[in-house]
């Protein structure tokens, strides 16, 4: 794919310079100082600020919409957009299965592709699923990871939300060269964007209380996404953070 379009470059352009400002001062930042630091994230003000913002426009903009969609919007039509979308990215989880080395599995999502393609309305209808054809689910980054890029560092991402460096990489590298998506993307517009994001928005809307009742929603959202990501890559073999220092600290009051 060529260059960033003018678009994509004034919101980059956009995040960047608010994601900067708000690391100016946050008072997240003074209040969080005496809780224990993650070892994978080194980078933790500035991650801080970036959340701070993504909540800024989730509150403003993203939830309210999410509400809106998941309030008018029947189940089973939520149900067959989402399955869209899903499908719409098996080619290129294909791909990175065969770059893994599982020929199997990547044979096996390139005909629930073909399947829920021709048989279930471009995806709409899941109908692999319904003749048990199994679902596989990987990405760039666990490809690096396969190849070696264990540990990385985690960072949190204006807009897209939690990752980590080598997942962010991967992140970028998908929406930039993923032939598929780009193809429909340049015949819709920003219209499927939106709908895609609105979706997955959707479909987080019932964490929002388990998020708002942590005691740092932060270090709950980093911690358990490093957690379940370290899990998805390496299974048993993963070596999950000791939480007890952190929960004993939790009980104490945020430094004045």
């Amino acid at each position: 794919m060529s260059a960033f379009n003018p678009l994509s470059r004034a919101l980059i352009s956009f995040v960047v310079v608010f994601a900067l400002g708000a690391c100016a001062h946050n008072p997240a930042h003074d209040e969080a100082a005496s809780l224990p630091h993650h070892e994978l994230d080194p980078w933790e003000d500035f991650n801080r600020s970036v959340y701070a913002f993504n909540k800024g426009v989730d509150k403003a903009i993203l939830r309210p919409v999410a509400t809106t969609y998941e309030q008018i919007t029947p189940k089973p039509a939520r149900t067959g957009i989402s399955n869209f979308f899903t499908n719409l990215g098996s080619p290129w989880i294909t791909g990175q299965l065969l770059l893994q080395g599982r020929f199997k599995d990547g044979s096996e999502q390139m005909g629930r592709f073909l399947i829920n393609t021709v048989y279930g309305v471009g995806g709409i209808w899941d109908v692999a699923d319904r003749n048990r054809l199994p679902e596989h689910e990987t990405d760039v980054g666990a490809t690096l990871a396969r190849w070696g890029w264990k540990e990385s560092n985690f960072v949190m991402l204006p807009l897209l939300g939690p990752s980590s460096v080598r997942d962010g990489m991967g992140q970028m590298t998908q929406i930039l060269v993923d032939p598929v998506d780009q193809k429909l993307r340049k015949r819709t517009g920003p219209a499927i964007t939106a709908l895609e994001v609105v979706q997955i928005r959707a479909s987080l809307l019932d964490l929002d209380d388990t998020i708002s009742e942590s005691y740092d929603e932060y270090a709950f959202i980093r911690d358990g996404w490093l957690q379940r990501r370290q899990y998805q890559l390496f299974g048993e073999e993963a070596s999950l953070p000791d939480y007890e220092e952190f929960l004993e600290d939790e009980e104490q009051p945020y430094a004045p």
